[in-house]
């Protein structure tokens, strides 16, 4: 095999699909990037076996032919070559090694042979559809926060997608919950995901889709079955196995009967949040927000520190009540807010509380308050 291909297009490259690759492995191979030259380009592909990235890049192909060499070692080596270069990639004559050539630098890898290399089987995909690079991005931005990392409850551990009908007609709705609080946002239903199952995508596999979806009017296609999503871009595909659980009945949890409404700029509570929230320890990020006629005192205790309180005007015209809550958490989801003004609707001090922007609708959050 030898390709010569530009140090910018080989990096950005395998700054994508070397993230895939776990730093210990117990299987040698996995620790590798298999490089395949073939006509015009180089393909770059790695895998943890749950997940599957490929990459095409132009490259200019004297010899074709394949191998496999140490993702993580690869990817700082092109790093650190000189920026505007050309890189060489050149297996030797016996097999065994690839040198990467570029300027006066030289390097020599050990290879394993790409037969070795593990294909993680896609099967068929029963349903697929296109949806635009911004689509998707606005779906895990929204949701991704609120995923849970309690290994145990491993049906929490992704993103619910699945298909909605409404009175505004077809939906396609992402939802993450960790049982403190929940998001939920969506779009309209693109052509061909009706009656797609309901997918549970890994926190691993969002986090790598959204870093892959650079270009936000981009197409890109995505195809489905029980147990595998792809993604398909100009020039990568993701293939990643789904999480195999029930996710559960998220609907009971959302609030329909909160009737008392606040509404607070977005921005200015967010910084009071962030301000009075110095002050809160480690363990006990509670902040209380004690509501009364057109007004809001936010109040963070902390035995060992201090306190805090700062006091912000709202429109709210209902009961004056005391509610505590996360600053952490009411940080999270003030981040994704849209709209100048944020809209709290709640019912008392032991229920949850939803959150949605005062004008876009396509997105909600639903928090669990705390004793205070």
């Amino acid at each position: 095999m030898k390709a010569t291909l530009e140090r910018t297009d080989l990096l950005k490259s395998l700054t994508h699909v070397h993230r895939v690759v776990e730093r210990r492995n117990t299987i040698p191979i996995l620790s590798n990037v298999l490089l395949r030259a073939d006509g015009g380009s180089l393909n770059l592909k790695a895998t943890d076996l749950d997940l599957e990235i490929i990459e095409t890049i132009p490259a200019m192909i004297e010899m074709g032919g394949a191998t496999t060499v140490p993702a993580h070692m690869f990817y700082d080596i092109v790093r650190k070559l000189p920026d505007g270069s050309q890189v060489v990639l050149e297996t030797t004559g016996d097999n065994s090694t690839l040198e990467i050539r570029a300027g006066r630098s030289r390097f020599t890898l050990q290879m394993l042979p790409e037969s070795d290399f593990p294909d993680l089987t896609a099967g068929e995909f029963s349903h697929g559809f296109t949806l635009t690079a911004g689509d998707i991005r606005k779906l895990i931005d929204a949701t991704q926060f609120a995923i849970s990392t309690e290994e145990t409850r491993y049906y929490l551990n992704g993103i619910y997608m699945h298909t909605v009908d409404t009175a505004g007609g077809q939906r396609f709705r992402a939802v993450a919950t960790d049982g403190h609080r929940l998001a939920q946002a969506e779009v309209a239903a693109p052509s061909g995901s009706q009656g797609m199952p309901g997918v549970i995508v890994p926190r691993k596999t969002v986090g790598e889709i959204q870093k892959l979806l650079e270009d936000p009017a981009a197409e890109v296609r995505i195809e489905l079955s029980e147990t595998k999503i792809r993604i398909t871009t100009a020039s990568i595909v993701l293939t990643s196995k789904l999480i195999d659980g029930t996710f559960p009945d998220y609907g009971r949890v959302i609030p329909q009967g909160n009737d008392k409404e606040l509404r607070v700029d977005r921005d200015e509570f967010k910084e009071a949040v962030d301000r009075v929230s110095t002050i809160s320890s480690e363990r006990g990020r509670a902040v209380k927000l004690s509501l009364s006629e057109g007004r809001m005192v936010l109040t963070v205790n902390n035995p060992d520190s201090g306190s805090a309180t700062e006091e912000l005007a709202v429109e709210y015209a209902s009961d004056a009540m005391d509610i505590g809550f996360n600053s952490r958490y009411l940080l999270d989801i003030a981040n994704q807010l849209s709209s100048d003004t944020a809209l709290f609707r709640l019912a008392d001090s032991g229920s949850p509380t939803l959150i949605q922007d005062n004008t876009v609708e396509d997105c909600l959050f639903v928090l669990m308050p705390m004793r205070v």
